[in-house]
């Protein structure tokens, strides 16, 4: 079968490799559409493992069903969690599933940009799901960003009526304005530096779309009857945006940061200015829970979440490659999908 090998963001090679042989409760997939993620990107923390095959949002129909497999039957169409918990461990039981050790060591065979992958048992125990007869398989493979994006909006405590500012207005960003539409949020800014990206986040529900050079703590107040954000939610690893996010909470609010900084990138903090008298509250969020995928796909079949409107490209495996840097260059695209099977 062919592969898109990564050695590099440009550097992908279509190689010829065997199909994975199934075993004992395991399930082979043929993907028929599989999203880059901007994790995908990353070269600080793909190169150290790379040669090998990325692609973790994916879709597909089952083709193989291992012994033992009696939910799932050739011809189902699936989405697929690459990672999944083990529902035991402290953590788990604790509600932090992403911490799980297994989570964390789990994952398909090979990657999403394929034209197969093997499912392992434990994949296939609690991170399979139907795809329903009117989505897509494109629309399916949001099932991992938008999964994320709800646990991460569960985590900072979203409430009706909160204002909302999100620092980065990329796919994962784009998908935070939505949700945060959809569950109830008040006023709701969008910053970022791409102009095709502040016109796709007042498209998805922003009332307002800043560019990061302007001065967003001011216009926040403007738009929010005097008032920083109750909640922000930076999606860009810039070390500009982080400390843009500090400055842009309100006395009470929360700050999530949902995208990871290159590793050498820290961030000043005052004790006495974020925690001592103004009650500000930071976290962080990874991942996704199997509920969170399943809420997802959930989500968008209600047609609660549209995210059919937010692929601009779709793409042969032989031109991953090409996906990368449209992603990388950030300038014309939203979601790019690779579909091996074209």
């Amino acid at each position: 079968m062919r592969v898109a090998m990564y050695y590099r963001n440009n550097d992908i090679r279509t190689e010829e490799v065997p199909i994975p042989s199934i075993g004992t409760g395991e399930l082979l997939m043929r993907v028929e559409a599989s999203g880059i993620c901007g994790s995908d990107i990353l070269e600080w923390y793909r190169l150290k493992k790379a040669p090998l095959v990325l692609g973790h949002e994916v879709a597909g129909q089952v083709v193989k069903v291992g012994v033992g497999v009696s939910k799932y039957k050739i011809g189902d169409r699936i989405a697929a969690s690459h990672h999944v918990p083990c529902y035991t461990c402290y953590y788990c039981l604790t509600g932090h599933h992403t911490a799980c050790e297994t989570l964390r060591q789990t994952n398909f065979d090979p990657g999403g940009f394929s034209e197969y992958i093997r499912l392992p048992s434990i994949n296939v125990d609690r991170g399979v799901f139907i795809i329903p007869d009117e989505l897509s398989y494109e629309e399916a493979t949001f099932h991992e960003p938008l999964g994320c994006v709800i646990r991460a909006q569960r985590i900072a405590r979203l409430r009706p009526g909160q204002s909302i500012l999100v620092i980065g207005s990329g796919i994962v960003g784009l998908l935070n304005i939505l949700l945060a539409r959809v569950s109830g949020a008040g006023r709701i800014m969008a910053v970022d530096i791409v102009p095709y990206r502040l016109q796709a986040a007042k498209r998805f529900g922003a009332d307002e779309a800043l560019n990061s050079s302007e001065e967003i703590g001011k216009c926040f107040r403007q738009m929010n009857g005097g008032r920083l954000a109750d909640l922000v939610l930076v999606c860009t690893g810039a070390k500009e945006a982080n400390i843009k996010a500090l400055e842009s909470v309100e006395r009470g609010g929360t700050v999530l940061f949902f995208a990871p900084t290159d590793p050498d990138v820290k961030i000043p903090l005052s004790i006495n200015d974020l925690f001592f008298r103004n009650d500000i509250t930071l976290t962080t969020s990874y991942g996704a829970s199997p509920y969170d995928s399943w809420l997802a796909l959930e989500l968008i079949c209600s047609s609660s979440i549209n995210v059919e409107h937010m692929i601009t490209h779709r793409l042969p495996l032989e031109e991953t490659e090409k996906g990368f840097q449209i992603v990388a260059k950030a300038k014309d695209s939203i979601k790019v999908i690779i579909e091996p099977q074209k």
